[in-house]
């Protein structure tokens, strides 16, 4: 295997032990990473990954090919990025979350710990018909501790599901989704502000 292949912007702070930009594949293309980027020990991205300026990761955090990385997002340690993802910007995945292939992820959006997205429906099963369809999560959506949404599921803008929900079907915006199977009522009108982060707030002025 040949050496790593990366590209990096401005004040890049990449610590020892990681791996940016892993041929997994010998037409792959490099893994281009923005300004600010701040990589933890462990951290592996491999090539043919796009990530914009002020990313962070844990450590041992995982980002696998053809994945679109925006700005502002913090990937947590033991977190795993399978591939075939668009993120959008101001992120925050927290650890120990699985995100599959096939998955969009909008802007200001919060996983907590231990998140799991699906993309296969039916593991192992119909093979022939298998195709992976991974959950489109909205803008401003919060995903709480423990949650699991199931494959081609839709969480609609600014909703909130909280700890330990699974979530069964498509979630209309601004709706707050508890239980298993996931209860869906209006979102409180005390958690209808958007998602902010206070780092974020220099960068955002709503």
């Amino acid at each position: 295997m040949s050496e790593p292949l990366a590209k990096f912007g401005k004040d890049c702070v990449i610590q020892n032990g990681c791996v940016i930009g892993f041929k997994y594949h010998e037409t792959c293309g490099p893994s281009l990473i923005g300004a600010s980027a701040r990589i933890r020990t462990g951290t592996i991205i491999y090539g043919d990954v796009s990530i914009g300026d002020h990313f962070q990761s844990g450590h041992n955090a995982l980002v696998r090919e053809n994945t679109r990385i925006g700005d502002h997002v913090v990937i947590g340690t033991n977190s795993i990025i399978d591939g075939n993802t668009e993120i959008g910007d101001f992120v925050k995945i927290e650890s120990n979350c699985y995100i599959p292939t096939h998955v969009k992820i909008g802007s200001r959006v919060f996983f907590g710990p231990n998140v799991t997205l699906t993309n296969d429906k039916y593991p192992l099963k119909l093979r022939d018909k298998y195709k992976p369809d991974g959950p489109v999560i909205e803008d401003g959506v919060t995903l709480g501790a423990g949650v699991v949404v199931l494959p081609g599921i839709c969480i609609g803008a600014d909703s909130m599901i909280s700890a330990g929900a699974v979530v069964t079907h498509d979630i209309p915006p601004k709706s707050l989704v508890t239980g298993i199977p996931g209860r869906v009522a209006p979102l409180p009108s005390h958690l209808c502000e958007r998602n902010m982060a206070l780092s974020w707030k220099k960068y955002i002025n709503d």
